[in-house]
């Protein structure tokens, strides 16, 4: 998973994907790491999510941007717009639905 060091490279990778998919961590949180490969795992389902980190105690920007203020964050874009938000204890049965509906509306209009 890549790691994003600036806020102007999250508005650039949010802006420039049609789907995204924002993980953002710190760097001694125990359920950030617990959660990553997880989270991986899941979106290997969906290739056309692009999915980058940032670590919120390095680019403590994202606080303020995108109103994250507890780690792990989950945020996934469609077309530059928040469309879901997760963080701390992730239901992942209740992400994956929630990526599986959007996914296959994409898909749909392909």
């Amino acid at each position: 998973m890549e790691k994003l060091q600036t806020i102007q490279e999250v508005t650039a990778f949010i802006n420039e994907n049609h789907l995204t998919f924002l993980y953002v961590s710190q760097k001694n949180c125990s359920v950030c790491h617990a959660l990553r490969p997880k989270l991986s795992e899941l979106l290997k389902n969906y290739p056309a999510i692009k999915l980058h980190e940032v670590e919120a105690d390095k680019v403590k920007e994202i606080s303020a941007e995108y109103l994250v203020f507890s780690a792990p964050a989950l945020l996934f874009f469609v077309d530059g717009k928040e469309y879901l938000r997760d963080g701390r204890f992730v239901q992942f049965k209740k992400l994956e639905a929630a990526l599986e509906k959007v996914y296959s509306f994409e898909e749909s209009l392909l």
